[in-house]
């Protein structure tokens, strides 16, 4: 047996651990302190689900150090399966070799055998050498891999141990940068002394703009610009784990927790991020826009890979076309690149750092990385796309997929599948497109021809299901009869007179051509600063192109290409195809006809008119996920209520007795958090805040008053969530007019929650700074109220710990619109297929759980450590219905009082925060 820890990759503790798991005792989870009991039963059962292959619904409130149980728990995991599957390889070759001295028996012995058992002993001889050779077929897969492994283990090493092989690779780079500099010197000095083409009609940049042939997969060979010898790239995917989330802070902070980890140090660790984090050359990056950074990226790709056509290489001379390479795209750098990462756990901040100092591509040279990789750290995108995560290299097959902060994963899925384009866009995309054929007719080849016909053709019959005519101005023409329509994919596309269109074909072609991008370079060239003429120089506008004449240029001027901007990291807007939008629309429509509804909502103008797909069955594309990996792991701070995951998301790929749930309770003490469900407010008035009643006056009032009682009791920072920003607006307002802001005022400074989110940085840090303050100075004023909103930008990952937020208040239940036509569809989709829940129907479940979501991710701002405190305040009396009741989590719904009165509520409060108080001065001192 291998020497555990020895060799590159080895995991801590692999021999204790091993012996651990196999027997009865609990495993051994390194761990950077000594865990609470709460993160010992969090790896355990973790541990359990993983060795079983099955599906975890995992519970683990902020604060109780979700993250290192995380790692700690499914490492220890990998550490011991790898370990055992290293024990059974040694025990196959053993015997392999044992048993070679068995094969030189004599064959008469055989023989006998065969002739005293007739045919009955033939099909075992069979049966036995079948075995046989699958066996030893078996043991030769397990040298290739074990020499695969141990070169791998060797090259490492060698790196981790040997800087040299780092000013090697920049020498080399330093050479080849010179390299192509004097051949670019000297292509420019030849182009100078032969002068301009006779037969050049366009420059070099606009001969980029024109689509090459195209050839469906039908036609062409399966080929690859790869080395076929190449047995780096062949090199078969170890077992690993997938741990995805969904920003890339959220990523960057899981890595940073597993650089501190026992792990740290010897787990092969690579983070996948988009181009758009990762890019590192300049000239793609100040696109700003994602789908043109992707596009472009692309296309220098194929300019390096491509071979060229013949009639290319024929025309080459008089052409003399230089498509654009990209000079980070070296393979040599990202095979170095890729063991650099794989040598140490780096985050996606040190691998565009990486990638600039050797000159290698970040975002190709971590995919190189995910075969050898143990552990793989992505977004949520990545993995959940089907597209892309084929596209990035990605095999879930026998893998461990790790999904974090999953308690929106449903919706998640619902927005990458879903597609939305106004009229507008339809609009000025149909006319970009025929501009552009009308410019390079003569250059494309027939293949291109047909299908941007087909594309115009698609435009066409969408902007005349709106309403409307592509060849007018999308933004004069009124739509007689505004309203929102539902249709079957079917019957969108048997109206639309487009289902004798293959949209897979169409899909797929625009995908390979970068059509998209070429028609982005086109707008972008003659867009802002001059007209674009068609072959015939004389030739009168079409009608198709008044529209933008009169829609941007003013009746004197000639038409230009116009498109909608798009707003870059900068700031700067950016131009973008609306082509690149309709795709993703065009790839929707490509979904099965039950799984989804095409909504037709026309509005004032077919500018303002727009075509959206709605998934309705995210099961659909979560199954694949499901029926591919070993094991699956769907963990939050809260995910109450589950019953979600569970019948839409789960049901329909895996069966019931594979799915365990798991949920921990908190770390804080129990007289740390006081939560409240209170009934009715000061006046006895009974708080319901339904659409029917909470506009009422006195039901504001109410609430004021109850808000103003709280002030006068709780410390620094109240936060009070309203269910929507109008009805905030609305209280506001009101409480202004009769003079209760002003009140409120002369306890806590008060701040409201912008709608825009590069605001809302400033307003928490002005928030912060009061409260501070007034603890420092004293006085009347005892801190500030943050009016929030439910799912608006504050309700989620920001942390109001410690004095930021003694008290979180919930203003009513936060029942989403369902007179949305959206939300009325997918209850009834979900009426129709799942069956009912405890006498209820699954649309009601569906409101109360959506509701639930909300409120339990809000209400969970507040506690964020094991010495933090906090009350909760649940301001409706429907909350004390077990059917709401039951789907707070766990570890505050074991903990909440119901109070039918205000009294003894505010008792209550006031001695909560007077304890804490005495408690937190007393430790202060």
């Amino acid at each position: 047996m291998m020497e555990p820890g020895r060799g590159a990759g080895a995991l801590p503790g692999t021999e204790e651990a091993a012996g651990a798991a196999q027997g009865k005792g609990r495993v051994n989870f390194p761990f950077p302190y000594t865990p609470y009991s709460i993160q010992e039963d969090f790896m355990a059962k973790l541990y359990d689900v993983l060795e079983a292959g099955k599906v975890g619904i995992f519970e683990s409130p902020t604060g109780t150090g979700k993250s290192l149980s995380l790692i700690c728990g499914a490492l220890s995991w990998l550490r011991d399966f790898e370990e055992k599957k290293k024990q059974e390889e040694a025990r196959l070759l053993a015997d392999e070799h044992n048993g070679q001295d068995k094969q030189q028996q004599p064959t008469s012995c055989c023989a006998e055998a065969s002739n005293c058992q007739g045919s009955v002993g033939e099909l075992d001889w069979i049966t036995e050498f079948m075995q046989k050779k699958e066996e030893r077929a078996m043991v030769d897969r397990l040298k290739e891999e074990q020499i695969r492994r141990k070169k791998r283990e060797a090259r490492l090493e060698k790196i981790r141990h040997n800087v040299q092989l780092k000013y090697a690779s920049k020498r080399k780079r330093l050479e080849d940068d010179e390299t192509q500099r004097l051949l670019q010197l000297s292509t420019e000095i030849l182009s100078t002394e032969l002068g301009s083409d006779v037969l050049e009609q366009l420059d070099q940049e606009e001969e980029e703009l024109i689509l090459a042939e195209y050839e469906s997969d039908e036609e062409k060979k399966v080929g690859s610009w790869l080395d076929e010898d190449d047995d780096d790239l062949e090199e078969e995917h170890v077992t690993k784990i997938y741990y995805c989330s969904r920003t890339h802070s959220q990523l960057a902070q899981f890595v940073h927790e597993v650089q501190k980890s026992p792990f740290g140090e010897e787990i092969r660790l690579v983070s996948l991020g988009s181009r758009q984090n990762l890019c590192v050359n300049e000239e793609v990056r100040h696109l700003g826009a994602v789908q043109l950074i992707n596009d472009r990226c692309m296309e220098m790709q194929k300019n390096k890979h491509g071979k060229k056509s013949e009639g290319e290489e024929s025309e080459g001379k008089k052409r003399r076309v230089s498509r654009a390479v990209c000079p980070f795209y070296s393979y040599e750098q990202m095979q170095f690149f890729r063991d650099e990462v794989l040598v140490k756990v780096k985050d996606i901040e040190q691998l565009v750092a990486l990638g600039k100092e050797i000159k290698a591509c970040p975002y190709y040279g971590s995919r190189y990385a995910i075969p050898a990789a143990q552990l793989v750290v992505l977004p949520y995108q990545m993995l959940l796309h089907e597209s892309t995560r084929c596209a990035s290299g990605i095999k879930l097959k026998d893998q461990v997929v790790i999904i974090d902060e999953a308690h929106n994963l449903i919706d998640t899925i619902t927005c990458i599948y879903s597609a939305e384009v106004r009229g507008s866009q339809l609009c000025c995309a149909h006319s970009q497109l025929l501009q552009y054929m009308e410019r390079y007719r003569k250059r494309l080849k027939a293949k291109n021809l047909m299908y941007i016909k087909q594309i115009l053709y698609l435009l066409e019959r969408f902007v005349s299901i709106l309403g409307g005519n592509v060849n007018q101005n999308p933004n004069a023409q009124s739509i007689s009869q505004a309203g929102t329509e539902l249709k079957s994919i079917n019957d969108f596309l048997f109206q639309s007179q487009i289902d004798n269109i293959n949209l897979f074909k169409v899909q797929r072609y625009c995908e390979k051509s970068l059509i998209s991008r070429k028609l982005f370079g086109f707008v972008e060239r003659y867009g802002a600063t001059s007209v674009v003429k068609t072959n015939k120089e004389k030739q009168k506008m079409a009608g198709l192109q008044n529209f933008l004449l009169a829609l941007h240029q003013g009746p004197d001027k000639e038409a230009a290409i116009q498109c909608p901007p798009v707003e870059a990291e900068d700031g700067q807007p950016k131009m973008a195809s609306p082509l690149m939008q309709i795709e993703g629309f065009l790839s929707a429509l490509t979904n099965a006809n039950q799984d989804g509804r095409v909504i037709l909502n026309r509005q004032g103008t077919v500018g303002q008119s727009s075509l959206k797909f709605l998934l309705l069955n995210p099961a659909v594309h979560f199954a694949k996920v499901l029926k591919e990996c070993r094991a699956a792991i769907i963990a939050g701070g809260t995910m109450q209520p589950v019953s979600d995951f569970r019948e839409q998301l789960l049901s329909c790929a895996i069966g019931a007795d594979r799915v365990v749930e798991f949920s921990c309770g908190h770390v804080i003490p129990p007289d740390n958090i006081l939560p409240i469900i209170l009934c009715s407010g000061p006046s006895n008035q009974q708080l319901e805040f339904t659409y029917q009643k909470r506009d009422l006056p006195q039901m504001m009032d109410e609430m004021g008053r109850i808000l103003g009682n709280l002030c006068n009791v709780v410390p620094g920072g109240v936060v009070c969530f309203f269910p929507s920003y109008e009805y905030e607006k609305q209280v506001y307002t009101h409480w202004e007019r009769t003079g209760l802001l002003t009140r409120l005022a002369t306890k806590k400074k008060i701040f409201q929650e912008p709608k825009k989110a590069n605001q809302v940085e400033q307003v928490l840090s002005e928030y912060a700074k009061c409260i501070k303050r007034c603890s420092q100075v004293g006085g009347h004023v005892t801190g500030a109220l943050l009016f929030s909103v439910v799912g608006g930008k504050m309700s989620e990952g920001i942390n109001f710990s410690d004095d930021l937020g003694r008290c979180v208040v919930m203003v009513g239940m936060p029942y989403p619109n369902i007179k949305s036509p959206e939300l009325q569809e997918k209850m009834a989709y979900l009426d129709k297929t799942m069956p009912r829940s405890a006498g209820q129907p699954p649309s009601k479940m569906l409101i109360e759980n959506l509701c639930m979501k909300a409120v339990n991710q809000s209400i969970g701002r507040a506690i964020r450590h094991q010495k933090d405190f906090a009350s909760i305040l649940l301001v409706d009396h429907r909350y004390a219905r077990p059917s709401v009741f039951n789907k707070l989590p766990q570890w505050i719904k074991e903990r909440t009082e119901i109070k039918p009165a205000f009294g003894p509520a505010f008792a209550a409060l006031r001695k909560f925060h007077q304890e804490k108080k005495s408690c937190h001065g007393s430790e202060a001192s």
